[in-house]
């Protein structure tokens, strides 16, 4: 697919005119997709599709004008050249009736790269016998989806640049599903299968399974020890990312994290978090030509370090971009882990909540980073290091300069990689790296 590419590129760039330049930017996906339902294949289907961005940008004195479309190929050399050909004369048409645009920032110094993660993904059909096979045998109810396969990712432009990203990965998220609201949910995603890694994984959750079947304890809203799973984690670093990494949500008033940048207060030691793009899912570059370094370290030692910055946002503050996109959102999250081993989780907890996951997270009071959310599948509470019974559905309410701060005592060692199993328009290259961790107290409102 890389020839296919910079073949109509080069075919594109021949037609520009002495005053244009023009940014490719290609997404593709070659995807198997399966749903289970009470253990069995419900449905199953493969989608392959390839996108190509256009964005053309036209010099008149000192101003840029520019104009995007978005081009799904057929596979088809002549009829998409054709294509593109058409669309590259409208949005000539279109550069001549927008305004100029003052934030627009592309990359004029060629940076080339290339990197193809070649995964260890088993067949197809060995990869459904392989998630079948527990459940049925345990005649446990299974219901979930499973993607894999390759993504694809690129970019070029008229002043010679060209890079390219290619992984293939999967993405199993499951629960099994005990009755009424009752279920655990669990997820196995990576580069390589290990047939005996997702064994312990639904052993694991099948053992919280039948814990679940156990009367519920309800428990009063107050303040509790607590575990939270990587997965549980993950909730509340995805709503941070939604804004409180990036320049421009904090130059315009609605960063969450705002006190933390400006050393208000500083979370524990502990937490550090960077952006890695080196050998994730996601590509090194950006939808403009920027090549992203390799780290970019957005907390350390529970201080603020520096903010994940657009080029647009380069040109707006003048602060020197990181080559985020232009939402500004991490796309490989990283968080260090701690000294506890995974296996003393319970013996830390000692007496208090084990909670596997979150919902429904969001901000009760995004100025000051409160975050409320509910517990839902799989939450227990744990008496003297031992798994007791499932707590009913209780509200949190509490501020991440809490959770991640003066009420933080330990972080797994272990780290759990987690794809987002998102597949709206295309499968998600987002990814995070997060410990567990347990907190001394987080507050339950109901």
């Amino acid at each position: 697919m890389q020839n296919v590419i910079n073949t109509l590129a080069q075919q594109l760039f021949s037609q520009l005119a002495g005053h244009e330049i023009l940014l490719l930017s290609y997404r593709g996906e070659q995807s198997d997709f399966v749903r289970f339902n009470r253990s069995k294949i419900r449905q199953a289907g493969a989608v392959e599709q390839h996108v190509l961005t256009l964005d053309l940008i036209q010099r008149r004195g000192q101003d840029l004008h520019h104009a995007l479309a978005e081009v799904n190929l057929s596979g088809m050399p002549d009829y998409d050249q054709q294509m593109l050909s058409q669309q590259l004369a409208e949005l000539r048409e279109l550069c001549a009736l927008v305004p100029p645009d003052p934030h627009l920032l592309f990359a004029t110094e060629v940076h080339n790269s290339e990197q193809i993660q070649q995964g260890c993904i088993a067949p197809p059909d060995e990869l459904l016998d392989a998630v079948l096979a527990t459940p049925q045998q345990r005649r446990a109810d299974l219901v979930g989806i499973l993607a894999s396969g390759t993504l694809y990712d690129g970019f070029c432009n008229s002043l010679g640049q060209q890079n390219w990203h290619q992984s293939e990965s999967f993405n199993l998220d499951w629960s099994f599903y005990h009755s009424a609201d009752k279920a655990v949910k669990s997820r196995y995603a990576g580069l390589n299968w290990d047939r005996a890694e997702l064994d312990r994984r639904m052993t694991q959750a099948l053992t919280q399974l039948e814990q679940l079947a156990q009367p519920a304890r309800t428990l009063t809203p107050g303040s509790y020890r607590a575990y939270l799973a990587p997965s549980a984690l993950e909730e509340l670093t995805d709503l941070l990312s939604w804004g409180g990494f990036g320049l421009r949500s904090y130059r315009q008033g609605a960063s969450p994290l705002a006190r933390l940048v400006e050393d208000k207060t500083r979370l524990h030691p502990q937490i550090n978090l960077s952006e890695r793009a080196a050998n994730t899912v996601a590509p090194g570059f950006q939808e403009t030509g920027f090549v992203k370094p390799d780290t970019v370290a957005l907390i350390e030692h529970g201080a603020f370090r520096q903010h994940l910055v657009s080029p647009r946002s380069e040109r707006e503050y003048r602060i020197p971009n990181t080559g985020a996109d232009n939402a500004e959102m991490p796309q490989a999250l990283s968080m260090a882990g701690g000294e506890l081993a995974s296996s003393e989780v319970l013996d830390c907890l000692d007496t208090g909540l084990y909670i596997s996951n979150l919902w429904y997270c969001n901000y009760s009071d995004r100025n000051a980073g409160r975050i409320t959310g509910m517990t839902r599948f799989a939450t227990f509470w744990v008496e003297h290091g031992q798994l007791r019974e499932p707590v009913n559905v209780m509200r949190f309410d509490d501020t991440i300069y809490n959770l991640l701060g003066q009420e933080l005592l330990a972080l797994t060692r272990e780290r759990e990689l987690l794809l987002d199993a998102g597949s709206y328009e295309h499968r998600s290259r987002r990814s995070s790296e997060l410990p567990g961790l347990v907190v001394k107290n987080l507050r339950f409102t109901l």
